[in-house]
């Protein structure tokens, strides 16, 4: 009876001891989920601070990044302001900068006509190539300033590259001759379209840079066709381009070769750059020290032109001699250079004026032959109302002639709506007597 009140109690004791630990369990497992919760949520509450405080540098971060595009952009559009400012300043002052350049030219050339002792030779040679020096650096000048300007704005025509050899071979002869050089240009029949003011500029800086970068031998210009386009060729013998120099030649300031050697700015390369990229002409080169360089420009291809009537235009060209030319000039001493060159070296009768009321009484029941008007003329007036208000009094579309020392887009439109060629300051003697002879044909 004792053992088995004894076996009953130790039963209920094991029993027990297995209730507590299934408890105690539970509370331990409770106790487990409740710390883990509470650290999650503790980890939670850390997050959320922590995605406060980013959220607010990032919102400080693109406050500041936003003030900063305000400030690049009012920073742009001052720089932009500031190019367009230089850039009109720059087309405005063009006229006074080349008018006084532009008589110098014709009365020197008027001088050299005279006759000259040895002295004085010399030193009208070296007063002509202190002009050329003066006359490219600031025509350097204009020309970087239009093609860095975003609204340039080119006159694409068809230009004869056998017209454009002619002149670049008369350009240019003296200056190989100078160096011992031979200068040749082979005939071509292309007719290429670009705006013939910056295909010229560019053939200019190529065919220079060749002679000035060539001791011995000599230059060549000539046109090769290949599909439906024609490339220009400036090749020469001279020092050539070493393969470390190529890619900065085109760089302003950039000169190549010895020192004290080819003079010059080092722009001629970079307006060529510019002017065929604007233009969408590609530029490649080869060379090789010591032996010689070419340059070659892509051009869209036209046609030709017939060689015979280019022929006929070549020779059958009138004497000037005693034909009339009505001028309107508002400066001086340009009109006084008019005087000298077309009176005293191509023997025409000049009739000089200085505005349209003095010309339109210059005219008279005998119109000209052809007339000569700056652009900009006194009281708001400009060649081109000039050449309209002379023509409408002589009853007939007068050959005309607009001389201008701005590269403005519109006077190029409008002088092409009037069929009036446009002549650029400083002018050249040769050119303007290659125009009359043009002109009146």
């Amino acid at each position: 009876m004792f053992l088995r009140d004894e076996d009953d109690e130790a039963r209920r004791v094991e029993k027990l001891t297995r209730i507590s630990n299934v408890l105690v369990d539970r509370i331990d497992r409770l106790e487990e989920s409740r710390g883990s919760a509470w650290s999650m949520f503790q980890a939670a509450v850390a997050l959320e601070q922590e995605v406060q405080v980013r959220t607010r540098e990032l919102e400080q971060a693109l406050a500041d990044l936003s003030e900063r595009n305000r400030e690049l952009a009012v920073a742009r559009a001052l720089a932009e302001e500031a190019n367009r400012s230089k850039t009109r300043f720059l087309r405005a002052a063009s006229h006074d900068l080349l008018q006084p350049l532009s008589a110098a030219k014709l009365f020197l050339s008027a001088f050299k006509d005279t006759s000259l002792d040895e002295l004085q030779t010399e030193l009208a040679d070296r007063l002509a190539g202190a002009f050329e020096s003066v006359e490219e650096l600031m025509h350097a000048v204009l020309d970087i300033s239009r093609l860095d300007s975003q609204r340039i704005e080119f006159q694409r025509k068809p230009v004869d590259l056998g017209d454009l050899f002619r002149r670049l071979a008369i350009e240019y002869a003296p200056m190989a001759e100078a160096k011992g050089l031979k200068l040749a240009f082979a005939p071509t029949s292309a007719v290429v379209e670009s705006d013939p003011t910056f295909l010229r500029r560019i053939a200019q800086n190529l065919v220079s840079n060749a002679i000035k970068y060539t001791d011995q031998g000599g230059v060549l210009i000539g046109v090769r066709k290949r599909g439906g386009r024609a490339w220009l060729e400036i090749m020469d013998t001279g020092i050539g381009i070493a393969a470390t120099d190529r890619s900065r030649i085109f760089d302003e300031f950039q000169r190549i070769g010895r020192e004290g050697g080819a003079p010059g700015m080092g722009l001629g390369l970079s307006i060529v750059r510019r002017a065929c990229a604007k233009l969408g002409h590609p530029i490649a080169m080869d060379s090789e020290p010591g032996r010689g360089t070419v340059f070659r420009v892509s051009l869209p291809l036209i046609g030709p032109r017939a060689e015979a009537s280019r022929r006929v235009a070549e020779h059958s060209g009138p004497s000037l001699r005693g034909r009339v030319a009505l001028v309107v000039e508002n400066d001086d001493a340009m009109r006084r250079a008019y005087q000298l060159i077309l009176h005293d070296r191509l023997g025409m009768v000049a009739r000089v004026t200085g505005g349209i009321p003095e010309a339109l009484a210059q005219m008279g029941d005998d119109p000209p032959d052809v007339l000569i008007a700056d652009y900009n003329l006194d009281n708001g007036d400009t060649g081109l109302k000039a050449i309209r208000e002379l023509r409408i009094a002589a009853g007939q579309p007068v050959p005309a002639i607009i001389v201008s020392a701005r590269r403005d887009p519109e006077i190029g439109r409008a002088s092409l709506e009037l069929g009036v060629p446009v002549l650029e300051k400083p002018i050249r003697p040769e050119d303007l007597q290659a125009m009359l002879h043009h002109m009146l044909a």
